[in-house]
């Protein structure tokens, strides 16, 4: 068996989320970054003048150029298929992942929006089940298509309960 099936099996509608998240998360990176190394730069500043500050410049170009490079790939790794009787959900670059989530073992479905994310039109739905592991979340969502998922998901999870 290929690695790849392992974690996204062939023969299923694999979805992906929306290419907006690559953006939003550059944002946050590049907001991070600055705001972390701009404060670190200040106090090593103060404390050591200008030879304390180059370090610090370098760790955050080379933390921008890192980031910058695995949020594309950490995007295309993230993948959710709706199937017959549960959800698969995708995701992981260096360590990947694959959650199944029975509709019928689903005790309510989250949808959550942040300032960034609404800007983006984007939404994060979380599955919650009996058991706490289970961390099936999909962010980056479009809005719409996370409202539908959310619908569709409370539907199929109250069907199988109630053994329909």
């Amino acid at each position: 068996m290929d690695q790849d099936e392992l974690f996204a099996p062939p023969g299923e509608a694999w979805q992906q989320v929306s290419r907006k998240l690559v953006d939003l998360r550059r944002l946050v990176l590049l907001i991070t970054v600055t705001v972390v190394t701009a404060a670190v730069a200040v106090v090593l500043g103060l404390i050591f003048g200008l030879p304390g500050v180059l370090p610090v410049l370098g760790a955050a170009l080379i933390a921008l150029v890192w980031g910058l490079w695995l949020i594309p790939r950490n995007w295309r790794a993230w993948g959710y298929a709706e199937r017959l009787d549960d959800l698969l959900v995708t995701h992981g670059v260096m360590y990947r992942r694959l959650t199944v989530v029975p509709y019928g073992r689903m005790q309510f479905v989250d949808v959550a929006s942040g300032p960034l994310e609404r800007r983006y039109g984007l939404a994060t739905v979380q599955l919650h089940t009996a058991s706490p592991a289970t961390d099936a979340k999909i962010p980056g969502l479009p809005a719409a298509e996370a409202a539908r998922l959310r619908d569709r998901l409370s539907a199929l999870g109250e069907a199988q309960a109630a053994g329909l």
